[in-house]
């Protein structure tokens, strides 16, 4: 008997095909009941920050301002150019005074203002000038209660006058600006050096003097050794 089944050509029900995913590139459906996807925001447009406000302007350095009072004026009335300056900074009054009178600019200082007291004497060095030393002797009146400065200029080999027959304590003072500057005071009754060894070379306090600057030979003479440092 033949088979019945031969010649039927429609698939069996578990033979058939399974159903083909949706393809990925296709946009499916919303589920029901889903809310709708929300609408894309626009871009934030984030505002430039604002340029910052220039710095302020630096308030202006202390000046010098005239120094003005009756001693002044009686210098200034005998002395004429040759006090050059007489100024006030930052509360510290000075007067720059010319070599050739500084001796006896000092001496009515002390002898007819009161200046009895001198607290130290000391000097600068500035390469660059025509004149690179100023001489500073530093003043104070008991009897006044004030304090004064008086300086001079000197280029390279002036000297200074020593102020030692108005001050026995210029005595030491003068010395250590010999020792350290190599600035010479006319009338010095012992000038010599006070802190280095006399014949040490070179003055270290000098601009133009290294910090690790020293007399090689004389280390090597007295110490025996090559460098001190």
């Amino acid at each position: 008997m033949p088979d019945e089944t031969k010649g039927n050509t429609s698939p069996d029900k578990d033979q058939q095909p399974a159903p083909q995913a949706p393809s990925s590139s296709a946009p499916s459906a919303p589920k029901p009941g889903t809310p709708p996807a929300p609408a894309a925001k626009p871009p934030v447009t984030v505002p430039p920050k604002p340029a910052a406000p220039p710095a302020p302007p630096k308030p202006a350095g202390p000046v010098p301002v005239p120094w003005e009072s009756d001693m002044v004026g009686q210098l200034k009335q005998r002395f004429g150019s040759g006090i050059s300056d007489a100024s006030t900074y930052l509360g510290q009054s000075y007067m720059v005074v010319d070599r050739s009178v500084v001796y006896d600019v000092l001496q009515q200082l002390h002898d007819e203002e009161d200046f009895d007291y001198l607290v130290d004497c000391t000097a600068t060095h500035y390469p660059q000038r025509p004149q690179p030393f100023e001489v500073i002797w530093i003043l104070y009146s008991f009897k006044r209660n004030e304090r004064i400065r008086v300086k001079t200029l000197l280029a390279e080999g002036e000297a200074a006058p020593s102020a030692v027959p108005l001050w026995s304590t210029a005595n030491w003072l003068e010395r250590e600006v010999y020792d350290m500057f190599g600035i010479r005071f006319e009338g010095h009754p012992d000038l010599r050096r006070i802190l280095l060894p006399e014949d040490w070379k070179g003055f270290p306090l000098r601009k133009d003097h290294s910090i690790i600057q020293q007399d090689q030979e004389w280390v090597q003479i007295n110490l025996g050794i090559e460098s001190g440092q």
